[in-house]
């Protein structure tokens, strides 16, 4: 594959690639500060421009948010009191049998540091 030149940006699947390939070639061959340094850097800038036009990646499911960060922080339901009220109610929310209000989503933003954007999407319930 031919190299692309630094100075387009990559419009093209078979372009990504290729400089995908010269990432991985240079990665582990270059000094920073070098003329390879910096064309590695300009590389990964191109490479990710081109990631985030084509590549949509969806907000996680509120509740699944949730529960991933709560994993991620080793928090249990009872950690959630404080936001949610009673424990019955931290277990209607996480088993989707209860939506968040804005005062939970306030709350779990904060102490758990999810963005707004995501736990404020819908959702749907389970009967």
């Amino acid at each position: 594959m031919k190299k692309l030149s630094i100075n387009s940006v990559i419009k093209t699947q078979e372009q990504y690639d290729s400089v995908l390939s010269e990432i991985e070639d240079l990665m582990n061959k270059v000094e920073p500060d070098t003329v390879a340094g910096d064309r590695l850097e300009l590389l990964i800038l191109l490479a990710t421009d081109y990631e985030d036009k084509n590549y949509l990646i969806e907000a996680p499911d509120p509740i699944e948010a949730i529960k991933y960060r709560m994993e991620e922080s080793g928090l249990r339901q009872k950690d959630l009191l404080d936001i949610m009220g009673a424990e019955s109610r931290v277990s209607e929310i996480l088993n989707r049998k209860r939506k968040l209000t804005i005062e939970m989503i306030r709350g779990i933003s904060s102490k758990l540091n999810i963005s707004l954007s995501t736990l404020v999407q819908d959702y749907k319930l389970v009967d």
